[in-house]
């Protein structure tokens, strides 16, 4: 009912009320106010309009006192900080060397288009209507799709856990980086009472490999055995936390300034590490290996099975983050503009961290091409007058200074003449081109091979420093958005104090992370990457658009953006919304759990004594977990559903409510204390918008015996408040002498 329907008394009999033009307008007016103020996002309040307290729901009251961005340049940066993370650096390149080099850009760019932007602006379609966490977003479109809500926020919990362990290990290279020589720069030594010889673990491996997993991880040698705590890495996942509580503390008002830094500034390496790049030898060979397209790889199904979940993880779908973010937008914003911006900033940033990563391993390769050449020389020397006849090298080779070239014509001789022999003698190939296709992701391209490369840059320290810091960065920028898609859900739904949420949520993360500081962490840190977020988002992502799509329904939801953007979505969205999308996510979630059940769960360990990585299986209770994990985050969704079906949960419990949507009418139900306080705003008020009618315009009101025809009037038990504007034909003809 307008606000001033207990101020204003009117005398309503069975058929008619004829008022004075005085209260015909004052109420037309006031219906206009109350009717923008209800529009479809729950608490879009009127600024300069004075609210009665008594009526005002608490909703309204909490609405009014929620966030915003201070510029669009924030949001910005705050959405592209959350969808540029790790993954960008060492998870797309290796993607690129493996599926046929720059092949894989276009089936990444048609899914991206096809899947990615649709499901993005989705999200942040519905998180700037409703200006709700994802529990409450999905709570308002469907109360029985709540566990939507409740599964996205188990999922970034998990993914919190060890991705801030990932940010605990990049704080502490860096804090090693301020060495020169850098400590992982050469094997250490190890003396006795006799002599002096190379570790040799480090010898059969290298510099970096040996510091990575015996003095940064000080792993074990299987996932059963825990060795206790690494001291080191639980100081800087203390740290870790301890950076992500205090830039969280105060919200977006906090974060909002930090995205600022962490946002821009690993471009600004990016673009700084390329042009370095560009200047040492071998980079271009790098660059041209990324760019030499492997057609025939394009028609195998898992190439564009693992396009399609880099896209979908890229962005960060599923996470609740988005919807976060997008929910201390303006109502007006241009949802669709951010969503199509950031995806391809996304995108472009894949490209630039690829391009970076292919120049750096191009002169990596060059570097370990040339040992391998000396030492393979050496090989032949020796070899001269015994195995090899000297009549076979050619006259114009210097052994003092061997190229790559000359090496590979003087074995290419060798091979011809002693064909059944060659095998015996030893020698590599040392083929540059092998040694890019050696695919490394993750942990190891980060910590292994890109830290080896730079041991050879002049200057190191100072390009160690930028990396490291740099992927510090893209890690908070990910961890604030995962982070928010936890705290503005349970903020919104159970009215805590973000300050005391914030706190404790950090504590207890860091308490449960300590299991990835142990010295079996890194096998943890595996487990969960592979079984926690990867099949329950997908999940979670496919409900998601079959709960707009189907269960809301594309039409109103077009009328919604309608209303919100000003202009009519492109038609390409309600298609991929209804039918393309969903059909694709089917397909993904399919191929996913076939993969899953024909590779049963297998972890890579580090050995020791072979100072290598071999494949080992779970213990029973590591399968046990990895199931857990993905019944834990998936679990919320079928539990709320049977809670809601048996009316064990009310539908407006938690404060939240339920918006029924027809083509021009809203109907806002709220939770009320008091029902008998309000009994008589029972009824509705029928009335033309002034956005169809112009103003003063002659209207009815009189009083509904029942529900309004077409009306769609669901009480729920509680008091309602709705606005039902008929055909202008429905309105009787009045004389001008009453107006």
């Amino acid at each position: 009912m307008p606000k001033n329907s207990k101020t204003v008394k009117r005398e309503i009999d069975d058929d008619e009320v004829t008022e004075s033009v005085k209260d015909l307008l004052s109420n037309e007016d006031n219906c206009e106010d109350s009717f923008k103020s209800s529009s479809l996002m729950v608490g879009d309040v009127p600024q300069n309009k004075e609210r009665d307290v008594e009526e005002g729901s608490e909703e309204e009251e909490e609405e009014e006192e929620r966030p915003a961005w201070s510029s669009k340049l924030q949001y910005i940066l705050a959405q592209v900080g959350f969808s540029v993370g790790l993954g960008n650096v060492w998870r797309f390149p290796y993607l690129c060397q493996k599926n046929g080099g720059g092949a894989y850009l276009v089936p990444y760019l048609i899914l991206l288009v096809v899947i990615g932007i649709p499901l993005f602006f989705l999200e942040l379609a519905v998180g700037q209507r409703i200006r709700r966490g994802s529990i409450g977003v999905w709570n308002y479109i469907s109360p029985r799709l709540g566990g939507i809500g409740f599964a996205s926020c188990l999922v970034c919990f998990f993914v919190a856990l060890y991705y801030n362990v990932i940010i605990g290990w990049s704080l502490f290279y860096f804090s090693q980086s301020f060495q020169q020589p850098l400590p992982w720069h050469e094997c250490p030594l190890v003396k006795n009472k006799t002599n002096t010889y190379v570790e040799p673990e480090c010898e059969k491996s290298s510099a970096t490999t040996y510091y990575w997993y015996r003095v940064a991880l000080d792993i074990s040698d299987s996932i059963s055995e825990s060795g206790g705590l690494n001291w080191r890495m639980t100081l800087c996942l203390l740290a870790a936390w301890t950076m992500v509580c205090l830039a969280m503390m105060k919200g977006i008002q906090s974060s909002g300034k930090v995205m600022y830094f962490s946002s821009l500034f690993p471009y600004v390496v990016l673009i700084c590490f390329l042009a370095r790049a560009f200047l040492l030898k071998g980079s271009v060979d790098g660059i041209i290996h990324m760019f030499t397209p492997k057609l025939e790889i394009m028609l195998e199904p898992k190439v564009w099975r693992e396009a399609a979940t880099q896209v979908f993880f890229a962005l960060g779908l599923g996470f609740g983050g988005v919807i976060a973010f997008s929910s201390y937008n303006k109502r007006d914003n241009n949802c669709h503009f951010d969503a199509v911006l950031v995806s391809f900033i996304n995108f472009f940033t894949s490209v630039l961290a690829t391009l970076v990563v292919f120049a750096v391993l191009g002169f990596k390769a060059n570097i370990m091409n040339a040992k391998c050449v000396e030492m393979n020389t050496k090989k032949i020397i020796g070899f001269l007058g015994k195995e090899i006849n000297p009549s076979l090298i050619p006259h114009h080779i210097n052994f003092s200074n061997v190229s790559p070239e000359d090496y590979q014509q003087m074995t290419n001789i060798i091979r011809g003449v002693m064909e059944n022999d060659y095998p015996r003698l030893g020698l590599d190939s040392c083929d540059i081109k092998e040694e890019l296709n050696k695919a490394v992701q993750g942990t190891g391209l980060a910590f292994i091979a890109f830290t080896e490369a730079m041991t050879h840059f002049p200057a190191s320290p100072f390009w160690s420093v930028m990396f490291f810091l740099m992927l510090v960065n893209l890690g908070l920028g990910s961890m604030f958005g995962t982070i928010q898609g936890i705290l503005t859900p349970i903020v919104d739904t159970f009215k805590v104090r973000k300050e005391y949420l914030t706190v404790g949520c950090c504590v207890l993360a860091f308490c449960i992370g300590l299991i990835f500081v142990q010295r079996s962490g890194n096998y943890f840190v595996a487990m969960f990457d592979d079984y926690s977020a990867t099949l329950p988002l997908l999940i979670v992502v496919l409900l998601e658009n079959i709960a707009v799509a189907w269960v809301y329904g594309t039409d109103k939801f077009f009328e919604d953006l309608k209303d919100m953007l000003g202009f009519t979505p492109y038609c390409y969205y309600y298609y991929m919304w209804k039918f393309i999308t969903p059909v694709l996510l089917l397909g993904l979630l399919a191929t996913s759990i076939i993969q899953m059940g024909l590779s049963p769960p297998s972890y890579s360990a580090w050995n020791q004594q072979l100072a290598q990585e071999q494949s080992l299986s779970y213990p029973p209770w590591g399968l046990a977990v990895c199931i857990s994990l993905v019944v834990i985050a998936i679990l919320p969704v079928p539990v709320v559903f049977i809670l809601r079906c048996l009316n064990i949960i009310d539908e407006n419990a938690g404060g939240l409510s339920t918006v029924s949507y027809k083509k021009g009418r809203i109907i806002k139900d709220t939770a009320c204390r008091n029902r008998e306080e309000d009994e008589d705003n029972a009824s509705l008020l029928n009335v033309k918008t002034p956005s169809e009618a112009p103003s003063p315009m002659p209207a009815n009101y009189r009083k509904q015996s029942g529900p309004a025809s077409g009306a769609d009037v669901m009480l729920n038990g509680s008091c309602s408040t709705g606005y039902v504007m008929p055909n202008i034909t429905d309105i009787p003809d009045m004389p001008e002498s009453d107006l």
